[in-house]
């Protein structure tokens, strides 16, 4: 995103360009603008609407002459701070924080496209997503292509005259593939299209998709941001026409809002963002190298590993390889199951980036709404297991792992 800054807000009102500070000064300093009170700790704002100086204020508030807050459907103080503070980590212009991830694409698909519409995706992207593009997009006239997403000629030849972004997560959930970034954002500008990019394995922390040529960047703020599990929300991330207007003009009327609760818990999750995905990753990688030694096991998905096809393209274009392993057992569901039962340290839910590590069987949770062929072409096997490496100390979590697997 060349020549696109966002202010640093800090505690006195006052601005900096955002690259004149480091990351984690950022992520504990960045958007707060203190109130009369003097707080060192964000307010958490919980009113619906607010008081005007004067009816005049308040016609110059609502016609857009005058910035400020009006009601919390749209302009609300804390969820302000979550939003210039997670711009100035991904390096974007305007941040819409939406109730969840999945608010978070439906605003921006609601937002950018019309009846004839098309789009290009990956098919390793999450399942939800799949959902929304193939059951509810296609009610209203658009229509999705889905492509493998290391085939660069399969995203080019489902470009057609219709088409209006490509979407894609990277790291792919759960298979971890991860896609070139700066060549499908030169592929989509060449096309005159937008390339959207969701963050949410990696976040600003290891990846910073503006810096590839990404157009827009989307969170499910759920997982990493928040970190412990704790609220669901969601946030887009891009220049202030797209974002600023159109996607912020849905979430106005539509209403998919974060609430300020939430906000301020993200905002605490911004704070140790880089250190826990360090640690994520730190104990991603023994977990995985120790799993790929193991006979039960076929094979392992992580970025991490040298065995992983697009390591290399992943030491350039994140600074780490991220929390989430993937990988399979011989023998399909049974021992799969068998497995997951087995653990004691391991949380069995389909949440993911939690301190806690969680542990999943994605084809009949997270994937299991699409169809056998939508899992055959998203790589989605009986046996595979996805986990969510949490901050534990990893030789509990391999010995747990032992324990099962030495029963397959």
């Amino acid at each position: 995103m060349p020549g696109r800054r966002t202010l640093f807000y800090f505690g006195d009102g006052t601005t900096l360009d955002s690259d004149d500070w480091g990351f984690d000064t950022r992520a504990v300093r960045g958007g707060q603008v203190r109130t009369s009170e003097g707080e060192q700790s964000e307010p958490i704002i919980a009113s619906s609407s607010f008081v005007f100086d004067n009816a005049a204020q308040a016609a110059a508030r609502f016609g857009g002459q005058e910035c400020g807050n009006i009601y919390s459907r749209f302009t609300n103080p804390t969820v302000r701070v979550f939003e210039r503070r997670l711009a100035a980590l991904e390096g974007g212009e305007r941040c819409i924080a939406t109730s969840s991830g999945m608010s978070a694409i439906l605003a921006t698909c609601m937002a950018l496209l019309k009846a004839g519409d098309h789009i290009v995706s990956s098919h390793s992207i999450f399942g939800t997503t799949v959902g929304l593009f193939n059951n509810i997009l296609v009610k209203f006239g658009i229509m999705t292509s889905f492509v493998p997403l290391t085939d660069y000629a399969a995203w080019q030849a489902a470009i057609r005259s219709e088409t209006r972004f490509l979407f894609l997560e990277t790291p792919s959930n759960p298979l971890t593939e991860i896609a070139d970034l700066a060549r499908l954002a030169a592929l989509a500008h060449e096309k005159g299209l937008l390339l959207i990019v969701d963050n949410c394995f990696c976040t600003p922390a290891l990846q910073r998709p503006f810096e590839y040529g990404a157009d827009l960047v989307i969170h499910s703020a759920t997982k990493y941001i928040d970190g412990q599990g704790r609220c669901i929300g969601g946030a887009v991330i891009g220049p202030e026409a797209l974002v600023g207007e159109g996607i912020f003009n849905f979430l106005r009327t539509a209403g998919p809002t974060m609430s300020p609760f939430n906000a301020w818990v993200f905002l605490k999750g911004l704070e140790t963002l880089s250190i826990r995905m360090r640690a994520h990753s730190d104990n991603a990688l023994r977990l995985a190298e120790a799993l790929e030694r193991h006979p039960a096991v076929e094979r392992v998905y992580y970025p991490g590993l040298p065995s992983h096809p697009q390591h290399d393209l992943a030491r350039r274009q994140q600074s780490g390889f991220g929390g989430i392993v993937s990988f399979v057992v011989r023998g399909g569901r049974e021992p799969a199951w068998r497995l997951i039962d087995t653990t004691r340290v391991f949380s069995i839910t389909a949440n993911l980036g939690d301190t806690k590590s969680t542990i999943t069987h994605p084809a009949t949770t997270t994937h299991s709404r699409l169809t056998p062929e939508e899992r055959i072409q998203a790589g989605i096997g009986e046996g595979l297991i996805r986990i969510s490496v949490g901050i534990e100390e990893s030789a509990d979590l391999i010995r747990d792992l032992d324990r099962g697997l030495a029963q397959l």
